[in-house]
């Protein structure tokens, strides 16, 4: 046989000696995973008992964690065969097995840990007049499935909040009963610990809130340097058509200063009138319910604006000069020579240069004159102060 044959035998053999031994290790792990196991609860930080349905409980030899051992936190077995794991944790979680002396599986208990319900933290919100949501997660975290019960009362009516399969956190009450004034809430968390419930109660006409108006635009007005046009949308959550109106807030301010103009409107459209000519403004809207059912939305996102600028153009309409003439007047602008221009710019200057050196000489003038009155009248104190003198002597 030569080398080469020897070498292809060789590598079969091994091949086949790794398949077998795949093999006898996937038949050998079978055993402690069967597809038929028990599935038992137990609680976190607490001593859980897990029981083997042998017939023959002293032929037990051991038990097993997903096929190991040995088991984490175990006591030891007990007369009938069963396993006390102390203060568990949640590492102790998986296949629980059961083994007989020549180490086949007499029972198995797939293990889930975790806790009981305990109150959840629930909030509810309501942006128009028709629907309620609300919403609760757990105050901790149980590790377990849960189930939700939601329900709400007013009078002795008790009715379900619908649930969404893909919201179980959530729930809304469509058509609330806003006449009642308080309706009681209550949620109840259900899993294989234990349940627990939580009782909220609510006032519909003071929970409502409308969300902020949408696509708030504005203007600038052609010609008109102190004035913005402000326009937006009801948001998209109020029903349009609704009986029940909106009325709005607007307020805005000059950058740079804290304090806000405000203005109430019941439109959708407001020309601000008194803006800071060439100045950048912050401005918001926000929405309430016109008949002063809860509170009004959050201020919609701040928007700077700038109102129109000032150019050197012909009168327009939008002047507030040109609403004093009762009929349009054309004036017609004429144009100098660029020569004539400058011309007159120079003459304006040598003006204005010998203005100022006649109001120096003007003013030198004076001081000089003020400085010999006082002089002169300095003498003639002395010389009356002088002749008085003789005149004692005498």
């Amino acid at each position: 046989m030569s080398a080469t044959s020897t070498h292809a035998c060789g590598l079969i053999a091994l091949a086949i000696l790794a398949i077998l031994t795949i093999l006898c290790v996937h038949v050998n792990s079978e055993p402690w995973i069967p597809e038929a196991a028990d599935v038992q609860y137990g609680s976190l930080d607490c001593n859980v008992t897990l029981a083997c349905s042998s017939s023959l409980p002293r032929s037990l030899a051991e038990w097993r964690l997903n096929g190991s051992t040995p088991v984490p936190g175990q006591t030891g077995l007990g007369l009938d065969g069963g396993l006390t794991l102390v203060n568990t944790t949640q590492h102790m979680e998986g296949i629980y097995s059961c083994h007989d002396e020549e180490g086949n599986v007499v029972h198995a208990v797939k293990l889930y840990l975790g806790r009981a319900p305990e109150p959840l933290n629930v909030s509810c919100r309501m942006v128009n007049h028709h629907v309620v949501r609300c919403f609760w997660k757990p105050l901790v975290n149980t590790y377990l499935p849960s189930k939700y019960i939601a329900t709400y009362r007013y009078d002795n009516h008790v009715k379900t909040c619908h649930q969404e399969p893909s919201k179980p956190n959530e729930c809304t009450i469509g058509n609330p009963p806003m006449w009642y004034h308080t309706v009681t809430m209550n949620i109840t968390e259900v899993n294989p610990l234990g349940t627990a419930s939580t009782r909220i109660q609510l006032q519909f006409h003071k929970l409502l809130r409308p969300d902020p108006p949408e696509a708030v635009t504005l203007e600038p007005v052609a010609g008109q340097p102190r004035k913005l046009r402000v326009s937006w949308r009801y948001p998209s959550s109020w029903p349009q058509g609704s009986a029940f109106p909106l009325h709005f807030q607007l307020r805005y301010r000059p950058v740079g200063s804290n304090i806000w103009s405000e203005r109430i409107t019941t439109g959708t459209t407001v020309m601000i009138t008194d803006m800071v000519s060439g100045h950048p403004h912050l401005i918001q809207v926000q929405a309430g319910d016109e008949l002063s059912f809860g509170s009004w939305s959050e201020w919609s996102p701040e928007l700077l604006a700038l109102p129109w600028i000032v150019e050197a153009s012909p009168t327009t309409k939008e002047d507030p000069a040109y609403e004093l003439f009762t009929e349009p007047i054309t004036i017609e602008p004429t144009e100098l020579p660029v020569e004539k221009t400058k011309g007159v710019g120079v003459l304006v200057c040598l003006g204005l240069l010998a203005g100022v050196i006649l109001l120096m000489l003007c003013t030198l003038i004076i001081l000089l004159w003020v400085r010999q009155k006082r002089r002169d009248c300095m003498m003639k104190r002395e010389l009356a102060s002088m002749m008085s003198m003789q005149r004692v002597k005498i």
